[in-house]
């Protein structure tokens, strides 16, 4: 196993070849089964056939992951249920449930428009894990609304809610053409919260390669499997822009200030 590589292929076949317990973190945005047109791969497998392919490609990385590594799961809400019950039948633990709140969704004429993705947040022991509170702290209300002096001035651990912007066409932070990009802000706030520097994030669906370029930028080391070569070469192209640490966002924005 090679770290801080971008691998080539089926994320199942390439993650077998790699040591038990050998990751400190694992981030996943797999696709949602959903009809997304991506590069190769086929958006509408028959849900049997998802749910089954979603189990191996879950136990591999939880096969992977250290006793105290942590995973999150971003996921819609057609599978959302299947792989909660995955992650706890192969003995995880919930932490948190969170909802993404991007606050504009693509239009829909015929439902209420979607807006929010959901992020399953499981650790491997229920008791021995890394979180890391104080590096992901937000202003809390009792600071910035009631200017209470009883609150923490290192600000508070955000909500299950996150209230994050999509990474949209006309955003400068876009990269190519690939349909699902999650943004750097959110991934960073992952990152940051359940591992070290110099802690291995695996990544099985690369995309545009957000997880490995936050995980360079903060000083861990990654690993990414992205099946299309046109997204693998987009991503070998925006890692070598990628100066190694380099936090990217020092001033977090306050996000949902509720009395804390």
């Amino acid at each position: 196993m090679e770290l801080d590589k971008v691998y080539l292929g089926d994320c199942i076949e390439i993650m077998k070849t790699f040591p038990d317990e050998s990751v400190d973190l694992v981030f996943a945005d797999p696709p949602f089964n959903i009809g997304i047109k991506y590069d190769k791969w086929n958006d509408r497998l028959k849900y049997e056939d998802y749910v089954s392919w979603s189990e191996k490609w879950i136990t591999e990385c939880v096969r992977l992951l250290k006793r105290t590594g942590s995973i999150y799961i971003a996921i819609g809400d057609e599978f959302a249920a299947e792989i909660v019950l995955i992650l706890k039948k192969l003995g995880l633990y919930m932490r948190n449930w969170i909802i993404w709140y991007y606050t504009f969704g693509q239009h829909q004429k015929r439902k209420f428009t979607r807006a929010h993705t959901h992020i399953l947040y499981f650790t491997k022991n229920d008791r021995e894990f890394t979180f890391n509170a104080d590096a992901i702290r937000v202003p809390s209300a009792r600071q910035l609304i009631y200017k209470d002096r009883r609150a923490n001035p290192k600000g508070r651990v955000p909500d299950d809610v996150w209230t994050l912007p999509r990474v949209c066409g006309t955003f400068k932070e876009r990269v190519g053409n690939h349909p699902c990009q999650m943004p750097e802000e959110l991934i960073e706030r992952i990152i940051l919260a359940s591992s070290n520097p110099n802690d291995v994030v695996l990544d099985p669906f690369g995309g545009t390669g957000t997880t490995a370029v936050v995980a360079k930028r903060l000083g861990r080391r990654f690993i990414t499997i992205e099946i299309s070569e046109e997204y693998y070469r987009q991503i070998l192209n925006r890692l070598t822009r990628t100066q190694p640490n380099l936090p990217l966002f020092s001033v977090k924005r306050e996000e949902n200030p509720t009395p804390a």
